[in-house]
């Protein structure tokens, strides 16, 4: 780990002050460490004004200054929904310990959202037919929209939530893939896992290595804001097998619809006029926790529809989080422009 945020508690305050002083701007902030390693505090710019204005001298031992208890959390499972809570406490940095209380790494929330005890799976074998010719010589994945290849955008999402293990299942044009991945996306090295026959929407999973981690699958065309930190916090408090990412869906019927007796089908019960009807559609993202995945078997074509529904068949808990932002399944040309016009209107309001 980066040792420039670490201090010993026997340190004086002028080596507090220098260490600070050489940071890079930002999180101003010091995580102090005993005898032992152990975290035992922590130390602003700050707080070495109060203590010299306490009465402490710069000779004086970083002990006499610095802040306690000071919030950190076990590197071996990190609580997500309490690293939520210090990002809405406006805390920056935050220390990961081993089980003797040292510190191992330290998480920017900056530049992350979270640290989701994730691995990810993204689909990109698909052939993209409906958007040819573009995709008659590049994998659909790697259409650019705004400049930026479509999948990219989820990786760096993932990213950003701190899932870091991404393999990339792939098929069509696979060497493309493979020469796009060479180098890293968004600080992550994804992996790219060839279907040597085509396996369906979730088949591929069976290929990725046991693991005690739940995994995320998802479609590799998609533009979304899906909340990953709240679609996987929904997952755990529910003790879900499988979460089903969903978009609402509404279809209007432009006729009168009959309602009839279901003893006597010929008896008309009710009429309503123009109906509509609100549904919860498939947004092609998934958790699934490890039992879930021991259903798919090595080389059989399955579709996630499928092993969702052999989940239900078996009793496993099954349920679904609603995403609240943008969706965009870019499958069609329309879809494709829809996605532009959108990326294109976030850059100009990150201008």
């Amino acid at each position: 780990m980066k040792t420039e945020h670490l201090i010993s508690s026997s340190a004086d305050l002028r080596t507090a002050l220098e260490k600070l002083n050489a940071l890079p701007g930002g999180a101003m902030t010091l995580f102090v460490t005993d005898g032992d390693g152990r975290l035992c505090g922590s130390l602003t710019d700050g707080d070495v004004r109060r203590a010299l204005i306490g009465g402490l001298s710069l000779d004086s031992s970083v002990s006499g200054a610095m802040r306690t208890p000071c919030r950190s959390t076990g590197a071996a499972a990190v609580d997500v929904a309490w690293l939520r809570r210090c990002r809405a406490d406006g805390i920056s940095l935050v220390p990961l310990t081993d089980a003797e209380g040292r510190p191992v790494d330290i998480i920017d929330l900056r530049h992350g959202r979270s640290r989701l005890p994730l691995r990810a799976l993204l689909m990109a074998g698909g052939r993209g037919e409906r958007l040819r010719p573009a995709t008659l010589t590049t994998p659909k994945p790697l259409l650019k929209i705004e400049g930026k290849c479509i999948i990219d955008y989820n990786v760096e999402a993932l990213a950003a939530c701190g899932i870091t293990d991404i393999t990339v299942a792939t098929r069509y044009l696979a060497e493309q893939l493979e020469e796009h991945f060479a180098v890293p996306v968004a600080g992550v090295q994804a992996r790219c896992m060839l279907e040597k026959e085509p396996l369906g929407t979730i088949g591929a999973a069976a290929m990725l290595p046991p693991d005690s981690r739940h995994t995320l699958v998802m479609n590799s065309d998609l533009i979304t804001t899906v909340d990953f930190e709240e679609m996987y916090l929904r997952h755990t408090a529910g003790g879900n097998a499988v979460t089903i990412a969903a978009v609402p869906y509404q279809v209007s019927v432009p006729y009168a619809v009959l309602g009839t007796d279901g003893a006597d089908p010929s008896r008309v019960t009710s009429i309503d006029e123009k109906p509509s009807f609100s549904y919860y559609a498939n947004a092609g993202i998934y958790i699934f926790a490890p039992e879930a995945l021991a259903l798919l078997r090595q080389g059989v074509r399955t579709d996630a529809t499928d092993l969702v529904a052999t989940a239900i068949q078996r009793g496993m808990r099954v349920g679904y989080y609603t995403i609240g932002g943008t969706w965009i399944d870019v499958g069609s040309p329309l879809d494709f422009r829809q996605a532009g016009d959108l990326m294109r209107h976030v850059r100009n309001m990150n201008k």
